[in-house]
């Protein structure tokens, strides 16, 4: 015993031989906290309480806090700083919690006052924890309403556990769908067939080995496809010739050449303009019937004077055929 008690006053946060400062904080209510209680740093246990007394004087915080911390812990330790003192649980005991995380003061000397925190007292500590106790005991209630009204067999879900017509129709449906495997790995109907008949793996492996030639005689560029795919001279011309018709664009862009100056030439532009305008102006005068060539398309008797005359041709000719002799008399004179 005495043993144990002289390495814990030698080493730790306890110890005789190790040197501390003293921190003083002052608080409204002491929330539990004694003397020899830890101090910790963020966590990290730097010392204890040394004496917690009520002070004259300080009607907003008379509870004094004395601490002895550590002067290791001290480059850690700034004037703003803040001292709280928190409960370890529910039911735990308090201690004193210096937390530095936005603290930018100067370092903390010996006797330096650190400002309290604010941390919830064990009043709202025990608060809380009843009102998190009285919803988790209406969360229980409403939950065993709930496993009454199953096991009662209301609702969709008390009726799917309890009700016989719904068990039956389960079973019926297992009953179907095991009926169902069974004619599947019988071999029967279509799915059947497809998982036993051996036949159709090897027609899937038949194609798959025509395809693997397919695409060996690709990749070694036989068949059309396969010059198509390797031959480098298509790409060459595919190339060769979209170079010539950028070269062909380009002219004719910039009016080079007969389409060139069809496409940019506006003198030439108004002249098939001019051209165009005459051309319906003379379809004009022949649907109109105007002059030789448009009394040659509307007027009916040129039509009929022609078919006369092929007509009587044709009776010529055939006079001639028959009787030349009439037609086709040849004299001779001696001189």
């Amino acid at each position: 015993m005495t043993l144990a008690l002289l390495v814990f006053l030698i080493s730790g946060t306890g110890g005789l031989f190790t040197s501390k400062i003293t921190l003083i904080t002052y608080f409204d209510n002491a929330e539990g906290i004694r003397t020899g209680q830890p101090v910790d740093l963020q966590g990290v246990a730097i010392g204890n309480v040394k004496s917690v007394k009520v002070v004259p004087g300080r009607p907003l915080s008379p509870v004094q806090v004395v601490m002895r911390v550590n002067t290791e812990f001290q480059k850690f330790i700034h004037t703003d700083s803040k001292a709280t003192i928190e409960t370890a649980g529910v039911l735990g005991e308090s201690f004193v919690d210096i937390d530095s995380k936005d603290a930018k003061g100067p370092i903390v000397k010996d006797g330096t006052e650190l400002p309290p925190g604010n941390a919830p007292g064990i009043q709202d500590v025990v608060k809380t924890s009843q009102t998190s106790l009285q919803n988790i005991d209406v969360l229980v209630k409403r939950a065993d309403a709930i496993l009454a009204e199953i096991q009662n067999g209301n609702g969709s879900l008390g009726k799917f556990i309890y009700d016989p017509a719904m068990t039956n129709k389960i079973n019926a449906i297992l009953n179907q769908v095991q009926a169902l495997l069974n004619d599947i790995s019988n071999g029967k109907g279509t799915i059947g067939k497809f998982f036993a008949d051996d036949s159709l793996y090897r027609k899937a492996n038949d194609l798959v080995d025509k395809l693997d030639k397919v695409a060996d005689e690709l990749n070694k560029g036989q068949g059309s496809l396969g010059k198509f795919i390797k031959d480098d001279t298509l790409y060459n011309n595919a190339n060769q010739t979209i170079a010539t018709a950028n070269k062909m664009l380009a002219d004719l862009n910039a009016g080079h050449g007969a389409a060139g100056k069809l496409l940019k030439d506006e003198e030439l532009s108004r002249k098939l303009q001019n051209i165009v305008e005459k051309l319906s102006i003379i379809s004009d005068r022949l649907e109109a019937g105007e002059g030789s060539a448009g009394k040659l398309f509307k007027d009916p008797s040129l039509y009929n004077n022609t078919d006369q005359m092929l007509i009587e041709t044709r009776n010529l000719v055939k006079a001639i055929r028959e009787n030349p002799k009439k037609y086709l008399t040849i004299r001779f004179r001696v001189f």
